[in-house]
């Protein structure tokens, strides 16, 4: 039996991530990054092109990701390798930090997993700052220090404004955004000032 046909009989046929199950649109994918001590089937999973095609890109459907929930207690090792690997990928929509929690791998499947660096801590790259310099994190709570007229409406945000659970941009640590009177708007860091 070749390695493929040992591959999809182990996955039954179905993307061994999100459960999809279209022949045209499934493949055997080598896990990368797999120790030299792995050979044939144990480094490969049967994926669909939704979930392969999210692998290595920014942009993700956070909500396809859910799936990993089932997918992680396979007792497949190649499986589990890369439903750690998208969970900390995917780590921006929030829900996944419990499911991190909540799994267990053997300490060498944990090296494989954490073998691309998906784990390590990147939060630190992009610091916010108010205009006092304190250190800005997702959900505080700011004040506006100056009144801000909001860019496409006639609508102008008064000093003294609350601005509670804040989002934090990931691209540019000028940007924070929170809601205004209802209105989510974009907010320049140096005009506010943490509560």
């Amino acid at each position: 039996m070749s390695f493929e046909r040992e591959v999809k009989k182990r996955a039954e046929d179905k993307c061994e991530l999100c459960g999809h199950a279209e022949p045209e649109n499934l493949a055997v994918y080598e896990v990368p990054k797999t120790p030299e001590y792995i050979e044939g089937p144990d480094k490969e999973i049967y994926a669909c092109a939704t979930c392969t095609s999210q692998f290595d890109v920014e942009e993700r459907d956070l909500n396809h990701w859910r799936c990993l929930n089932d997918s992680m207690w396979s007792p497949a090792a190649p499986v589990q390798v890369m439903a750690w690997r998208m969970l900390h990928r995917v780590k921006s929509g929030g829900w996944s930090q419990d499911l991190i929690d909540m799994m267990y791998m053997e300490e060498q499947q944990l090296e494989w997993a954490a073998a691309v660096g998906d784990a390590e801590d990147k939060s630190e790259a992009l610091v916010h700052r108010d205009a006092n310099g304190v250190v800005l994190q997702a959900g505080d709570s700011v004040v506006l220090i100056k009144d801000l007229k909001v860019k496409g409406s006639s609508m102008v945000a008064k000093q003294g404004t609350a601005v509670r659970r804040i989002s934090l941009d990931h691209e540019n640590t000028n940007y924070i955004e929170g809601k205004v009177d209802g209105i989510q708007i974009v907010i320049i860091t140096e005009y506010v000032k943490k509560l």
